[in-house]
């Protein structure tokens, strides 16, 4: 099965660790929401990272942690 663009950036996003700070190696998936919250209101980083945040957030927000989690099992890196 060829996986389209859309399937291949959420497995990225599911597999994708903090590279600094407090929860550096930690999958973002597995950030708490108030350090999410802390960079909306703070301004996330530049780039891919911050763009990765922006999306982890609202996939909190919305209650939809198991999809990416089943992802992590179903296409492990």
């Amino acid at each position: 099965m060829e996986l389209t663009s859309d399937y291949k950036n959420l497995i990225e996003l599911a597999h994708y660790k903090m590279p600094f700070g407090k929860f550096k190696n930690r999958y973002l998936i597995d950030l708490p929401e108030p350090y999410l919250i802390w960079f909306q209101q703070r301004g996330f980083p530049k780039g891919k990272l911050g763009e990765l945040l922006k999306s982890i957030l609202e996939i909190k927000i919305n209650g939809l942690e198991p999809l990416i989690w089943r992802i992590q099992k179903e296409f492990p890196k």
